[in-house]
């Protein structure tokens, strides 16, 4: 996988995940590593209450491509988009995004990279997703409100598993509204409508390897309120 070339920022937000942190940073370095030395692993901490903060300053000893940010609680979007920011401002040329909670596989990783040049985004598609009945409903929902409300199909909108070329990413970026709940899910349907090369990849998707998953039903039901409202809105503002 290596590459003189092109730089890799790996972006993972963490919160309250000490149970996991160590084995994600730990197969995640491995990854940015085996591209280059200008490659970046980037998890930025959403002001996490237990000790994640703490474990991943003392894994940035050990891991010297490892980069810890640390910001207030700001929820799982805007938490990715401070990361996808940061990437941009240091020369990353391509950002990929997976999650904290150790639900993704580092192995399969290769088959998005490999074929890079060939797309603006690439996307895991969770056909089994081994988290609870809960959020199985809320992939399937959320795809009919998309097809609703933007006209368009999206396999997995919100998946944690994208590879990104940084320019389009970047310019797509300065669409979303500031503080947006669900940038990922917008982001997915804007590089679909507006004509960017995209593919979906099947990908394993595991059980929580540790930890209390910080989204429950009624979490769910909240954002999904205001998902439908904002959908509403920016399918006018954005796609008109």
């Amino acid at each position: 996988m290596e590459s003189n070339n092109d730089i890799l920022y790996v972006v993972i937000p963490a919160y309250n995940e000490e149970e996991n942190i160590g084995d994600v940073v730990k197969e995640w370095h491995e990854v940015v590593s085996t591209i280059g030395s200008q490659s970046k692993l980037v998890v930025v901490n959403d002001g996490s209450k237990d000790s994640t903060l703490k474990k991943l300053t003392e894994l940035a000893v050990v891991f010297n491509q490892l980069i810890v940010l640390d910001k207030p609680n700001g929820g799982h979007g805007d938490t990715v988009v401070y990361g996808y920011k940061y990437a941009i401002d240091h020369g990353a040329t391509y950002v990929f995004q997976t999650d904290s909670d150790g639900q993704t596989r580092p192995a399969e990783f290769p088959q998005l990279w490999n074929v890079r040049d060939e797309y603006d985004i690439q996307l895991g598609f969770r056909k089994v997703r081994q988290d609870g009945f809960a959020r199985w409903i809320v992939t399937k929902v959320l795809r009919i409100v998309i097809l609703f409300q933007f006209r368009t199909w999206i396999t997995d909108a919100n998946t944690p598993f994208r590879l990104m070329k940084v320019a389009p990413l970047s310019q797509l970026l300065e669409k979303i509204p500031k503080g947006y709940n669900l940038p990922n899910v917008l982001l997915t349907v804007m590089y679909k409508k507006e004509g960017y090369k995209y593919r979906f990849v099947k990908i394993t998707f595991r059980p929580r390897q540790g930890g209390v998953n910080s989204i429950n039903i009624k979490s769910i039901a909240k954002i999904g309120q205001h998902a439908v409202k904002d959908f509403a809105h920016l399918s006018k503002s954005i796609f008109r």
